[in-house]
């Protein structure tokens, strides 16, 4: 049975017509005049080719911010460009004195991931590295997402140099939005989130491995040879014979 939501009338051979769909799903659709020829029209959500924040409009990478005391500027990006439910996306970003444009590598600040309103991810007195810092995350749920950066301050030195941000930390903050789309060809997920932490333990793990392994087998040989010593032989009239 048709939906009612178009009816083209009845156009001749060499003529056409056209319907623009303005909202996503399944759509039957039969001919009047052969009822036995019907079908149905699924129509998949519009997805930009380009990033864009969770209104709609277009941004360029990386995306600049400063903070409302004007103190720091956050620079943000994702990859890839277009998120979709079930792939991996890392949020990109680096902050800036915004007085001399100079990287700030050693800041402790808080940051959340939230999306249609559900915080999904929070990492408080996290400590930005050289080169800037990322986190990973894999979205179920299609919508929109909020990026909360939060109490950015000092942490310690850089080459001796203290970084001085003076004042509150409160005004120390920065929003970025995005929007997750609908995975069409990936239902399910597959890879893991591994956040700078984990990976620093992981290459430390590695790290203990390669120094700790040829370490055991070197003890182990020494022992071996150790306790082995020489073999007495013995001759057949049984007295004792030197080895040879």
């Amino acid at each position: 049975e048709s939906d009612g939501i178009f009816d083209s009338g009845r156009f001749m051979p060499d003529e056409s017509w056209s319907y623009t769909f303005e909202e996503e799903g399944s759509f039957n659709y039969f001919c009047v005049i052969h009822p036995w020829m019907e079908g149905i029209v699924f129509v998949d959500p519009f997805i930009p080719d380009y990033p864009h924040d969770a209104t709609g409009k277009q941004v360029e990478f990386p995306i600049l911010l400063i903070t409302p005391d004007n103190s720091v500027e956050i620079n943000f990006s994702w990859e890839p460009k277009i998120i979709k439910t079930h792939e991996k996306v890392n949020f990109i970003y680096r902050f800036y004195d915004a007085q001399t444009d100079q990287p700030l590598r050693k800041l402790e600040y808080d940051i959340a991931i939230i999306q249609n309103g559900i915080e999904l991810y929070r990492d408080k007195n996290a400590v930005s590295q050289a080169g800037g810092d990322y986190r990973q995350w894999i979205f179920e749920e299609p919508g929109s997402v909020l990026i909360k950066f939060r109490d950015i301050r000092s942490f310690g030195k850089v080459a001796e140099t203290t970084i001085d941000l003076s004042g509150s930390s409160v005004a120390r903050l920065g929003d970025f939005s995005a929007v997750v789309y609908e995975n069409t060809e990936q239902t399910k997920t597959v890879d893991k989130i591994v956040q700078p932490r984990q990976t620093v333990q992981f290459y430390y793990e590695i790290a203990v491995a390669i120094i700790a392994v040829p370490a055991i087998m070197l003890l182990a040989i020494m022992i071996y040879m150790k306790y082995k010593g020489p073999k007495t032989l013995i001759n057949q009239g049984g007295g004792k014979a030197s080895p040879i």
